[in-house]
């Protein structure tokens, strides 16, 4: 059997490959792995020749649906066999839950294997903001699922319903913290008003660190959760955010709740130093501090006096430990 080369490989990945070649796929010709050939067959599946088409089409239905599956998972998985995969395969078993989990996967191809969707696969789902505030229609389909809790529904109809008018005052306030260039504040606060929530998501995956710091402070809870999944976030900004007796305990629990922004110590450290954060996360917390910030909490009077006794009890524990 033929070995083919990556570059003819490439070609018919993207359906440049001749008549002979891409017939000689589709009749089990070509050494190849069989993801790739999945994938191959999902491209030529919709080739613009009648009879590679339907040639294509014919294989596909003995290939075993797992290859599908590993096909769909794969980081450079092809737009051509997400929309395949939407179209033909969305009520086969791990389809739709591998496209999700494929974070090339564009929300235009999901649309259609939402009502298929595993119940942990439709959770998932819904916590990819970029891709639900970016597709109304998307939106839509979620909104029918039966496995969204009430405060999912109503989280979807803030992203793409009415919604309520922006907070000018508070916006202004954010963005005076966020942005000490008067004019560039000016500039951000009017873009800001004349956006809707679901821009407003948008702006803060993909904004700069001002929009972020600005956004966190959004009265719209969806718009700050976004903040906290944007990819551009840095360690510093959590750092930050963690310390801001003026963010909700919602969002500061989200962030006690994330395992990478746990990781980082000064984000721990200022979490349990926020007045605001919510007792029973900075209890769980306490153990991580070291002795030096154990020594400077017992004295904090802005914490919690809960936490505070905690604090001198453990710092004692630790002392009696090392006698």
């Amino acid at each position: 059997m033929e070995s083919l080369s990556p570059e003819v490989l490439e070609d018919l990945r993207h359906g440049r490959a001749t008549r002979e070649r891409k017939l000689a796929i589709c009749t089990g010709g070509g050494h190849l792995p069989p993801a790739d050939r999945a994938e191959i067959l999902a491209v030529l599946a919709n080739d613009a020749d009648e009879m590679v088409s339907s040639r294509a089409q014919d294989a596909i239905l003995s290939q075993p649906v797992e290859t599908f599956v590993e096909a769909l998972k794969r980081e450079h998985a092809l737009p051509a066999l997400f929309s395949f995969a939407g179209r033909n395969l969305a009520d086969k078993p791990g389809v739709g839950d591998a496209m999700v989990q494929n974070k090339n996967c564009a929300a235009e191809y999901l649309v259609p294997i939402v009502r298929h969707l595993s119940t942990l696969g439709t959770q998932a789902l819904m916590e990819e903001l970029d891709r639900i505030s970016e597709s109304p229609t998307l939106a839509a389909a979620l909104e029918h699922s039966s496995s969204l809790t009430v405060d999912q529904k109503h989280q979807l109809h803030e992203l793409h319903g009415p919604g309520a008018p922006i907070d000018e005052a508070a916006m202004a306030e954010a963005a005076a913290a966020a942005e000490p260039d008067a004019a560039r504040r000016q500039t951000l606060i009017q873009r800001l008003a004349k956006m809707t929530v679901a821009q407003r998501v948008q702006f803060a995956m993909k904004g700069g660190s001002e929009a972020r710091r600005t956004l966190i402070r959004d009265t719209n809870k969806v718009v700050q959760r976004a903040v906290l999944q944007s990819p551009r976030l840095t360690d510093q900004e959590v750092e930050a955010f963690a310390s801001m007796s003026s963010l909700t305990d919602e969002i500061l629990r989200l962030i006690a709740g994330n395992r990478n922004f746990r990781k980082n110590y000064s984000v721990v450290r200022n979490l349990i130093n926020n007045p605001k954060a919510p007792l029973d996360v900075t209890m769980h917390m306490l153990p991580m501090l070291n002795a030096v910030d154990l020594k400077r909490l017992t004295s904090n009077k802005n914490v919690p006096e809960t936490l505070r006794t905690t604090a001198v009890k453990l710092q004692r524990t630790r002392a009696e430990l090392k006698k």
